[in-house]
Parts: C-alpha cells; sequence; structure tokens
C-alpha cells in the first residue's frame, strides 16, 4: 500500500487493519508492540492525519518505537509494508536468493531478512482486504524442500539445516547462557560470619575499651568474576558454522546477570579482528552487518599461528590478566606449515586460566588427529569439544562449571602417542 495524500480514516476500517496487519509485523521482527501501542497509533493517525509519507512515517515510529536499537528494524518493516509497491516480490527476493536465477543479487540490509520474514508470515491472515487491483495475483510458493522443521532441531548439524530450520536454531541459541564460576581474590572484606580472623580491626576494636578485645573481628575473601575470551574462526572451512557461532556471541555479549566480567570476542582468518564492540549493539543483524563489514577475511584462507601470534602480542596482556577463560572457535585447519603454532598455543595457554577449544570437525564419528594443526593446537587447550549444532553449545556449561572436564582430548591424545611412538 502507498500513502500520497492527505486520507481520513474509512468508516470500512481498511487502514484500520493494515495498521493492525504492520504492527503484528514488527512484533514478529522483535518490537515490544502490544494491543495499546496499536491503539495509540490508530488514534494518532486519526488525530494527525498523513499529507505525505514522512509524516505517517514519523507517527507511527512515535507509537511504535520505545528504543534506539529498534529504529532500523521499523525503518525496513515499514519500508518494505508501505513504501514499496512490490513488497512481496521485493520480501521474496530476500528469503529465497536462489530463485532470482539472473537477477541481480540483493544484499540484504541490517534487519531486512527479519522484516521479511515477518511480513511473508503475515500474508496468510485473511483479516486483511486486498486492493482490487492486485487480487488477480497469487504467489502459490512450494517450500516443501525449504521449510522442513525437525522436531529434533538440537542435534541437526547447522551445514545440514534449512533456512526455516536456521531461523529456530537462532532463537534457540539466542537463549543458551554460559556459567562461570567465580574466581577466589587475594583480597579480602569484613563479614560478621567470615571464617577468616582480622587481627587489625581486631586491634582497632579493642583500642577503644582500653586494650580489652571485646570481640573478634571476622573477614573473608572478596570473588571477582573472569573475562570470557572468544577466539572464532571465519575462514572458508568454517563459514557454515562461524554466522551461527556469531549469533551465540552475541546472545552471551548482550545477557545480563551472567556473571561475566566482560566478553571479548575476535574473529580470524588470515588476520586478526576485534569485534568486540560490534557485537555490544543490541540489534543482532546490525551487530552482525558491523561485523561483516570489519572483517575483511571472511570466508578466506587460514593463518591460525600469525593470528594468535597478534593476538598474544597486541591483546593478551590487555584482556587475560584476571583469569579469563578462552573459547577457541575452529577447525584447527592451518594453511601455513603451522610452524611456531605450538608455541603460541603453548604462550595462550600460560595467560588464561582455561582455554576450551569446539571444533565441527568432531561431528565425525572417525575424527582423528591427521592434521598438523590440531596435533600442535591439542595439548595445549584443556576442553576440547564438538562444536556442529546446539546441543553441542549447550554442553558448553559442562566445560565451564566443571574444572575436571577435558572432552574428547584424551582420547585424541592416546591417538597422537600412538602414531608417534
Amino acid at each position: 500500500m502507498a500513502v500520497y495524500a492527505k486520507l481520513e480514516i474509512p468508516e470500512k476500517g481498511e487502514i484500520v487493519a493494515n495498521i493492525t496487519h504492520f504492527a503484528r509485523a514488527l512484533r514478529k521482527s522483535g518490537l515490544p508492540v502490544g494491543p495499546g501501542r496499536i491503539a495509540d497509533a490508530i488514534r494518532a493517525i486519526d488525530a494527525a492525519g498523513f499529507s505525505n509519507k514522512q509524516d505517517f512515517f514519523w507517527a507511527l515510529h512515535a507509537c511504535f518505537v520505545s528504543r534506539p536499537d529498534q529504529r532500523e528494524v521499523f525503518a525496513q518493516v515499514f519500508r518494505l509494508y508501505w513504501r514499496d509497491p512490490q513488497y512481496l516480490e521485493h520480501i521474496m527476493a530476500i528469503l529465497m536468493p536462489a530463485a532470482r536465477g539472473l537477477q541481480e543479487e540483493h544484499k540484504a540490509k541490517a534487519a531486512e531478512r527479519r522484516a521479511a520474514e515477518a511480513l511473508l508470515d503475515g500474508t496468510k491472515n485473511n483479516d486483511i482486504e486486498t486492493p482490487e487491483s492486485e487480487r488477480e495475483t497469487e504467489f502459490d510458493i512450494d517450500a516443501s524442500m525449504t521449510f522442513s522443521v525437525k522436531e529434533n532441531i538440537r542435534n541437526i548439524d547447522f551445514e545440514q539445516m534449512t533456512m526455516a530450520e536456521m531461523a529456530e536454531a537462532k532463537r534457540l541459541i539466542s537463549k543458551i547462557t554460559l556459567p562461570v564460576r567465580p574466581l577466589a581474590s587475594r583480597r579480602t572484606r569484613a563479614a560478621n560470619h567470615g571464617q577468616m580472623a582480622d587481627w587489625r580491626a581486631t586491634m582497632r576494636g579493642a583500642m577503644r575499651f582500653g586494650g580489652d578485645i571485646q570481640k573478634l573481628a571476622k573477614k573473608q575473601r572478596q570473588i571477582r568474576w573472569p573475562n570470557l575470551v572468544v577466539l572464532c574462526d571465519i575462514s572458508g572451512s568454517m563459514s557454515s558454522y562461524s554466522r551461527v557461532i556469531l549469533h551465540f556471541l552475541h546472545a552471551a555479549s548482550n545477557a545480563k546477570g551472567t556473571g561475566w566480567a566482560q566478553v571479548h570476542a575476535f574473529t580470524f582468518g588470515t588476520e586478526l579482528t576485534n569485534i568486540t564492540r560490534h557485537l555490544r549493539n543490541r540489534d543482532v543483524d546490525e551487530a552482525l552487518n558491523l561485523v561483516g563489514t570489519q572483517a575483511k577475511d571472511w570466508k578466506g584462507g587460514t593463518r591460525i599461528g600469525d593470528c594468535l601470534h597478534s593476538f598474544n602480542r597486541d591483546w593478551s596482556r590487555r584482556i587475560m590478566g584476571q583469569g579469563a577463560v578462552v573459547l577457541l572457535i575452529t577447525d584447527g585447519l592451518d594453511r601455513d606449515d603451522s610452524q611456531g603454532l605450538g608455541a603460541e598455543m603453548e604462550r595462550l595457554r600460560l595467560s588464561a586460566k582455561k582455554v576450551i577449544w569446539l571444533n565441527p570437525l568432531l561431528r565425525w564419528d572417525g575424527f582423528a588427529p591427521k592434521a598438523r594443526g590440531i596435533r600442535e593446537m591439542l595439548p595445549h587447550v584443556d576442553s576440547f569439544r564438538a562444536g556442529h549444532n546446539i546441543e553441542s553449545l549447550q554442553s558448553l556449561a559442562d566445560a565451564l562449571s566443571k574444572p575436571e572436564d577435558i572432552g574428547e582430548k584424551a582420547r585424541l591424545m592416546t591417538m597422537i602417542r600412538k602414531n608417534n611412538g
């Protein structure tokens, strides 16, 4: 629907129905839109009218947007629904790139895919009256091979997921929390029920009574929370997994009350890129769009040794001094000769409290550490786990909460020793 001139609210309620449908699309896109806001929007348009599209945009914007991170989502849904006469064709071009044939490749902007999926889902609503000029055109899309939602989605490999399954997987991943054990600090604080005697406080209190000790002061150790440092491989062999992992990192970076002091995230392929600031953007689409813009080596080669050297040289002392936990996400397939990789991994391990390696190659039952890069890295990690589906990401809780967890490291180290012997 396009808005060009000042219109009154029709008695039949076509505008009201379309505003309601538009609000439902906003809610499916992640905005907290309820019946109260829909009623406010209808009254606002009734009172203010809309002499042009810009006035109509800002009237609805004032009713539905309450935070800065919601502006991009609102703008994309508004553009697709109200301002684009061929919005349904535009939506299908975004969601089904394989069906475009020889048409020009369209690069979805931040929040555009989320807006398109919400509007496409809403086109099935029969309560919305379709204009007479558009009733002759029907869109009958056979998505039986594309949108197959399986019950056991937690065990499906990310690389084999359909679009619908991937959308559901991202929703589940956003709810995963990573527990963390607090660290005992050397510093202490006064505590009435502490287990340590505070002799200085006891003597200061005794001085008030002429040197007689009236009460034994107690103290206990303070606790502090470690940092989480994530190094994610975005090379060509990891491209099917790194995008999902970045959704996972975005959720971890914006989670409240998880216990982590700070979450630092880096991507690496042929070079190291710090993406910590981008992942703190509350809108996941905008955050990943910024990450993709900054990381120039996406789907490129892999130089793990050089990237770890850059991290140890430039970032290790800044963010690893408080007992940080390192989450390394890579398949270990280094295109360089892996010379010096073991030394860089050893330096990384000495700077961290714990190093956990997630490797998608562990999805294969017959996986063996044949690559030289894997053999160089494996001795210097504390836990070696799979990272190819939702269940493997959820099992990270065991690796983080149990100090004795080593995953598959013991079995693979045995294989390495047998091959070397």
